[in-house]
Parts: C-alpha cells; structure tokens; sequence
C-alpha cells in the first residue's frame, strides 16, 4: 500500500461535476492498493494516519496530529500509486491490486479512521474523478506499508 499525504486548508473531489467529498483543515490521501495487501496493512496505515503529528503548534513545529487541529480526512482511492515507469514510456499497473480486492481495504480503511472518531469523506472507487487542493505548507508525505 502507498499513500500520498497531503497537509491541506481545503480539498474536494468531484465527480461529473458533482462535489462527492470535500473537508476543511485536514489531511489529503491518495491511497494506492497493491498485490499482496491485506487488512493489517490497512489498520497500521490507519494508526498511522490517526497519530501523523503534521501539522504546526505554537512554535512552529510539526507536533499536533489532526485531531488536535480539529481536522478531517479525504481519502481517494488511486490505483496509479502503484503504477511503475521502470520499464517503457508507458506505466505497468502489475502491482496494483485488481478492483474487488482494493475496494474493500479503501473502505476498511476509511472505517477505520471513522471508528477513532475522525470526519473522513472520500472519492468514489473507479470513477474519473477531479481532486482540488490547498496544499497548506506545502506538505506533503510518501507512506509504504
């Protein structure tokens, strides 16, 4: 599993023009699915995530985690996280996990993260979706799990 994390004051996904997810102040995740994956990869991802002390305090320091900023998640299942350039000009999706099999761990991840409490909105699995973000800092972060 590969996650992009993106520290964001705003992000929403759109579907056929239609906004199916935004959140304020939070954290952006692309989420990519690989072979292999399993739920707990997912939790880890998601203890992970719950605990990431990205955003600033007083000081300026990252030392506050997003429940402590009053934050949200938006997560987006992106399949081309798992894409590879090694070989040709074309990307290799060969690591990415098939349809039925990532579904699931997006969704178990998001419960997750709703379980402990957090606001998590989300893209819609498998449909051409437009992201539109305020990359606040910018911050942003590679996860392998």
């Amino acid at each position: 599993m590969r996650l992009v994390i993106q520290r964001v004051s705003s992000a929403s996904v759109r579907v056929d023009g239609e906004i199916v997810g935004a959140i304020g102040r939070g954290l952006l995740v692309l989420a990519g699915i690989e072979r292999g994956d399993a739920l707990p990869r997912v939790r880890t991802a998601a203890e992970k995530l719950a605990g990431l002390r990205i955003f600033e305090d007083a000081d300026g320091k990252m030392n506050r985690d997003t429940a402590s900023v009053g934050g949200a998640f938006l997560i987006v299942s992106q399949f081309t996280l798992a894409g590879s350039i090694e070989r040709g000009r074309r990307p290799s999706f060969d690591r990415a996990a098939p349809p039925d099999e990532a579904a699931p761990l997006v969704e178990a991840l998001v419960d997750d993260l709703r379980n402990r409490g957090f606001p998590v909105e989300t893209g819609r699995f498998r449909a051409h979706m437009e992201v539109e973000l305020v990359n606040d800092g910018p911050v942003t972060l590679i996860a392998d799990f």
